[in-house]
């Protein structure tokens, strides 16, 4: 395959992704960021991976369910047909004490639909990133896999077809439905038919009702959802915390070295997942992961980290996996992320819109209400003390620490949300002297950031350089949309950095040389700032176009190139799937309204 031609399936503790021709290439369990037990997505000999095989006779077609996370993909010949449906149960627990049935398991529930089609098994799991040799043994009601050699791990799969047929990889006559269950803990009830087509039910019953709480829009719903559901796919439910994506260490670029491992938390796509999922109609989505955001921020200290792992782990140690040939050949595959070290300033800023999220959406109690105040008041002091140190800056340069134009508005943020802050709480103390800090770094990016020959205010003090992050400077509230300076940085923004209907970065040369594909969501970015200044139907068109670039089940992953528009990089990317969604949402919005405006002009009773 050229592409990301997958579907994401998942149970909010683990996920999968399944290839078009219905092969699981990538799975890590029991958890999102536990080692993999397929990863042929980043070893195309070693990684392993779970298959089925059919003669060339048959054409192969993928779909996701009617509003679900459940993937089917469907095998058909003239004579005879069969559909996969992938999924991980995700139901309500049966003792009404709340909570959710969600097992580390896989099911593969075959639906015979016509004739009597042959296939082939290709069950090849290689299990703790492939380090080691993985066995596999007939156990008479199961297969278990092992390993011997290094960490221990084991998995187990169930299925109605015979096992030692499937472990050989012999042909398989079907001659009605087949279940496969691959679990990573060893079955207590007998596992059989019946039960399995019970579970994809309930998880489709499950999937469904949480579509029904989803906010209606009439334009651009199904993308909503979409993307929404990939959303909901990407969350912890143990802690709430949403990770950037389900893998690791696919590049920005093929055979480039941009590989890292998004398998974790950032705390910058944390005030975008509660205001687009409390859009939505997900408030308890929204609020369990402020929660998460709540309960890792050090009290009264300032070692605040950009990311953290999705349980709340502080160290997330990046190592290197030598014996993985990598994404199509793309060196070296990494698991952990050496970026958690980092100190970039505009995390401050993040924090601050969090909290002003959480008071905005949310009722909250004194005692809530006081712990909250007292990191504000922390956070503010941070800002005062730090603001005019440099930083590495949104996009994580590893080396150069500059006067970066986002980390400063993001400072600004953070001292403008504790204002407002301070005033829902009639905390009016400080007011005075957080005003004058908040008008002194407001005056600093206005004078320092704006670059008068290029008519735009750029990435980092002094420099001519254009940064799509500054598109942001109007979502932040630092700018209005019809300022004559936002409006000339989105058009020499969008002359200098978009090519090919897609956005740059920035095009300096970072640590790694001038990127070479498009970041996703910078280009959301861009298509919402045109929007704004008043080019609508310019940026309804660039959206309608970025939509068609999306895989053939509509997801999106980190990067797309700028020539072929293949998906690169991490995926699917919650990043770029926010994006969407908002920009969808103010598309939405916006049209209804001059809908409605213009069927109001034409009825009698106006005239």
């Amino acid at each position: 395959m050229d592409s990301l031609d997958y579907g994401i399936i998942g149970n909010c503790k683990s996920s999968a992704l399944v290839s078009k021709n219905g092969s699981i290439d990538w799975c890590c369990l029991p958890n999102f960021n536990s080692a993999s037990v397929f990863a042929k997505l980043l070893d195309e000999h070693k990684g392993g991976h779970f298959s089925f095989e059919v003669d060339d006779s048959y054409s192969i077609s993928q779909k996701y369910l009617w509003k679900t996370n459940i993937l089917c993909t469907t095998y058909s010949s003239e004579n005879a047909a069969f559909q996969v449906i992938d999924f991980m149960p995700r139901y309500p627990k049966e003792n009404g004490n709340g909570g959710f049935y969600s097992p580390p398991d896989i099911i593969r529930y075959i639906y015979l639909l016509h004739g009597n089609p042959t296939m082939r098994v290709n069950y090849n799991p290689k299990l703790d990133y492939a380090k080691e040799k993985t066995y596999t043994e007939n156990h008479r009601y199961y297969l278990k896999s092992f390993t011997k050699e290094g960490k221990y791990d084991s998995l187990y799969l169930y299925t109605s077809l015979d096992l030692d047929m499937v472990m050989n990889g012999e042909e398989i006559t079907l001659t009605g439905n087949e279940y496969f269950l691959m679990g990573y803990h060893e079955k207590l009830v007998e596992q059989n038919l019946e039960r399995a087509y019970l579970k994809f039910q309930r998880t489709k019953t499950y999937w469904m009702n949480w579509v029904e709480k989803t906010t209606k829009f009439p334009h651009y719903n199904e993308e909503i959802t979409r993307s929404a559901l990939v959303l909901k796919a990407l969350t912890f439910e143990k802690t709430g915390a949403v990770l950037a994506a389900a893998t690791t260490s696919l590049p920005e670029t093929i055979g480039e070295v941009r590989n890292w491992d998004y398998r974790f938390c950032w705390i910058r796509d944390a005030s975008m997942v509660i205001k687009v999922m409390a859009g939505l109609g997900h408030l308890g989505s929204a609020h369990n992961f402020l929660q998460f955001i709540i309960d890792i921020i050090p009290n009264k200290d300032e070692k605040m980290q950009i990311m953290y792992g999705i349980s709340g782990e502080k160290e997330l140690t990046e190592h290197i996996l030598d014996h993985l040939d990598g994404y199509k050949g793309s060196k070296p595959v990494r698991i952990g992320n050496a970026a958690y070290v980092q100190k970039q300033n505009d995390i401050y800023g993040i924090l601050m819109e969090v909290i002003f999220q959480q008071f905005l959406q949310f009722e909250t109690t004194l005692e809530n209400s006081e712990e909250l105040w007292t990191i504000v008041r922390g956070i503010v002091r941070i800002v005062e003390e730090h603001w005019k140190q440099p930083d590495k800056g949104i996009w994580e340069f590893r080396t150069e620490e500059r006067h970066f134009t986002f980390s400063k508005l993001l400072c600004w943020v953070a001292v403008d949300r504790a204002v407002k802050i301070g005033e829902i709480l009639r905390k009016g103390i400080k007011d005075q002297k957080w005003k004058a800090l908040r008008q002194e770094i407001y005056e600093d990016i206005y004078n320092n950031a704006w670059n008068e020959e290029k008519q735009a205010y750029t990435q980092s003090y002094g420099s001519s350089d254009l940064d799509a992050s500054t598109l942001l400077m109007e979502t932040y509230g630092f700018i209005k949309a019809k300022d004559p300076r936002f409006i000339s940085t989105v058009q020499a923004t969008e002359r200098e950095l978009c090519y090919n209907g897609l956005m740059f970065r920035y095009k300096n040369k970072d640590d790694f040389g001038i990127p070479s594909s498009s970041f996703t969501i910078c280009t959301f970015w861009l298509i919402n700032s045109l929007y704004k200044i008043g080019e609508k139907d310019r940026a309804i068109g660039m959206f309608n176009e970025l939509l068609s670039y999306s895989n053939h089940l509509g997801l999106f992953s980190e990067d797309i190139d700028f020539e072929s528009k293949r998906l690169l990089g991490n995926f699917p990317q919650a990043y770029s799937h926010l994006a969407l969604i908002e920009t969808a949402m103010n598309f939405s919005h916006s049209l209804t309204s001059e809908e409605d405006l213009l069927k109001m002009l034409q009825t009698e009773d106006f005239l």
